[in-house]
């Protein structure tokens, strides 16, 4: 049980905070409620753009790292379709550094079109490499719209195309930070051998001054049920072909959540799992073959991606997956290989939260999603999924209708 108090400033700032005697460390972390999907269509890659920009410094503040350095803390950030995340790790005994930097970029980004233009550089050249120059690197460019038709998750966190960061101007990079990085559309979490009062305190004095901004209105469109199969042929200078199958699945609070999750274990969690025994080692259809969801907060996506070996069929590869998707919803799966699959999510789950910095980071997001006490409730929630509840969900999702598939071709 993972016990923490919260709090919220005036200003709309939630603040979480949990008590670790046994770390040295303090785990800083912030989250913004913003990321891809809430970028204009015509204007995307913001959120990511600020992962960037969020680092070349505040107006009282020129370098973020240096005084970070200096007092021996570290940082980094990421941004999903859902969320930007900022967090830093330091001892205790400077925490206050922390409070310091991140306030004061929340309270005012250093903007000059000196600083927009490097980071417009180096995220157009991220989008280059790993996007557009690495092999297979464009498939989320291409199965994101064959998903999406209507939903903003139909573009990837780095953008639809380097264009829309080349083209951004100041006045709309500010437009953006003006409505999103604020208070009252953040949570700070705090993980350390620290005490509530304490935390409190520094947030009421580092923070509590900041104004909120007006009400963020989000009227995301709904993807509409999706009645038939999508495919998209392309060919690439690539050394196999692959195959990319996505399946519309269910929003991140759905009971059903848990079930998908768990039946991407069952297919390619491990050596052991039946996509990798299977259409692996036994068929030698694939080199590599791989299951996931995509996590989203709103409907998701679960994925089946393999690269297939020299001289296999495209059909044969899709029938194989098919063949695997059926047993799941139609055959016999033992009550064992289920319990295997969530003693193993457990043991990574219970694992993954000795690091103070991996519970700052899902206190936080799960206090955004509904409830930070959702941390202590996970576990259950997949012990709880039936085998009645895996095929009941196989059927429903592994329909031919509900897919999305890329046919990747080696030229």
């Amino acid at each position: 049980m993972i016990k923490f108090e919260k709090f919220t400033l005036g200003n709309g700032l939630k603040v979480i905070v949990h008590n670790d005697p046994t770390t040295t460390i303090v785990a800083f972390n912030i989250l913004y409620n913003v990321g891809a999907r809430d970028e204009n269509p015509q204007k995307t890659g913001f959120a990511h753009l600020f992962e960037h920009l969020m680092f070349e410094g505040s107006t009282n503040i020129h370098s973020f790292h240096k005084p970070l350095q200096l007092a021996g803390g570290e940082s980094n950030a990421f941004t999903s379709n859902d969320i930007t995340n900022y967090y830093i790790t330091i001892a205790k005994e400077n925490i206050e550094t922390a409070f310091w930097l991140e306030s004061d970029r929340m309270l005012g980004l250093d903007f000059s079109e000196e600083k927009l233009s490097v980071q417009k550089n180096v995220v157009i050249e991220e989008f280059n490499q790993r996007y557009l120059n690495q092999p297979y690197g464009d498939i989320h460019l291409l199965l994101r719209p064959l998903v999406y038709k209507k939903h903003p998750y139909s573009w990837p966190t780095i953008g639809k195309e380097t264009s829309h960061i080349e083209n951004a101007n100041l006045t709309e990079v500010k437009s953006f930070f003006d409505t999103y990085y604020a208070p009252n559309n953040a949570i700070l979490s705090i993980v350390g051998n620290v005490s509530t009062k304490q935390i409190k305190d520094l947030a009421e004095k580092w923070f509590g001054q900041i104004k909120p901004v007006k009400n963020i209105l989000r009227n995301f469109p709904l993807e509409p049920k999706q009645t038939e199969a999508r495919t998209l042929t392309v060919e690439r200078d690539v050394p196999f072909d692959a195959i990319y199958k996505a399946f519309r699945m269910c929003d991140r609070l759905h009971n059903d959540y848990y079930t998908f999750d768990l039946i991407s274990d069952l297919l390619a969690n491990g050596k052991s799992s039946r996509l990798y025994q299977n259409l692996v080692i036994q068929q030698k259809l694939f080199s590599e073959i791989n299951a996931y969801i995509s996590g989203s907060i709103h409907d998701g996506m679960f994925v089946i991606s393999g690269k297939l070996i020299k001289g296999v069929t495209i059909n044969d590869a899709e029938k194989a997956i098919n063949q695997e998707l059926s047993k799941i919803a139609y055959d016999d799966i033992s009550e064992k290989e289920i319990e295997k699959v969530k003693n193993k999510f457990e043991s990574v789950y219970l694992y993954g939260h000795i690091n103070a910095l991996n519970k700052a980071k899902d206190l936080a997001y799960y206090e955004l999603v509904g409830d930070a006490n959702f941390i202590n409730s996970e576990v259950e929630k997949y012990r709880n999924v039936s085998l009645d509840d895996i095929r009941r969900v196989a059927q429903s999702a592994f329909n031919q209708n509900n897919s999305s598939t890329v046919y990747y071709l080696a030229k």
